[in-house]
């Protein structure tokens, strides 16, 4: 590890994953990484976390990071020198086809589960936060791999859309979870948003929980669960539904909904 790198665990062999973070604001990850899964992840040697100040790697005097624009205009830029020396002290960890350079930018390629699994098979992952006004282009076409946004929106910098994207990736690695099947379940992983979930008590101010999911059928059950995750999907994220891995007989369900929401009919919960 280079200069100014700060583990946040030692890694046990056959670590799933390795993060290595490059920010000018390491100060902000303490809270979210030492708390919940990923501190357990951490704990039991599932992962490795290190942070690197690009601060560090600066050589002048003032360790300057930033400096105006060419051609002018508002803000800082994020200067190439001390970026490229903090991303390549690392680099030998992994060889170019078992690991991925990506840069935290509202430029990139929208953040969905889909990434997170295609980033879950890669042994190590390497993610810039941008700052400022962003940072010098050649970083972008000379060092990093990839560019993912979290959202249609700007923030202060890219240490909160790292800390998404490790928090996504590391629940998805063998073991993380207590129960794996949960990843496999929830919102998003199938392409729909996650059934309805309950616990006790069975009634709480005269709202039932529904029969189906103490009758002890399990076939039932899931056949409720997936008819209610259609459901739930229509009503509040339609734009994923043409894409979704439905069956003839879900698409043409959805086809009757959508009928019914032509002509202003409600659709009744159990649907």
């Amino acid at each position: 590890m280079g200069c100014g790198s700060i583990p946040f665990s030692k890694p046990l062999p056959g670590t799933s994953v390795r993060f290595d973070i490059f920010t000018l604001f390491p100060g902000m990850f303490e809270g979210p990484f030492s708390h919940s899964i990923i501190q357990r992840a951490l704990a039991r040697g599932l992962a490795e976390i290190n942070l690197h100040n690009i601060r560090d790697y600066a050589t002048d005097r003032h360790r300057t990071t930033d400096d105006y624009p060419f051609g002018g205009g508002p803000g800082m830029v994020m200067k190439p020198e001390p970026i490229f020396a903090a991303v390549e002290s690392v680099l030998a960890a992994a060889p170019p086809s078992a690991r991925r350079i990506v840069l935290m930018s509202p430029q990139g390629r929208l953040f969905r589960q889909s990434i997170a699994t295609e980033l879950a098979g890669l042994p190590h992952l390497l993610l810039i936060c941008g700052h400022y006004e962003g940072v010098d282009e050649r970083v972008r076409r000379h060092l990093v791999d990839d560019e993912i946004s979290i959202g249609d929106y700007i923030l202060t910098g890219g240490e909160l859309p790292a800390m998404v994207v490790i928090d996504a990736v590391l629940r998805l690695q063998p073991g993380v979870l207590h129960d794996e099947q949960s990843a496999a379940e929830e919102s998003h992983t199938s392409g729909l948003l996650e059934y309805p979930q309950y616990t006790r008590p069975a009634e709480f101010r005269g709202w039932r929980v529904p029969g189906i999911l103490s009758s002890g059928d399990h076939a039932a059950v899931a056949a409720w669960r997936r008819r209610q995750a259609l459901l739930h999907t229509f009503r509040r994220r339609p734009d994923l539904l043409p894409t979704a891995d439905l069956t003839p007989a879900e698409r043409a369900l959805v086809a009757v909904w959508e009928g019914w929401a032509r002509e202003g009919m409600p659709i009744p919960d159990e649907a």
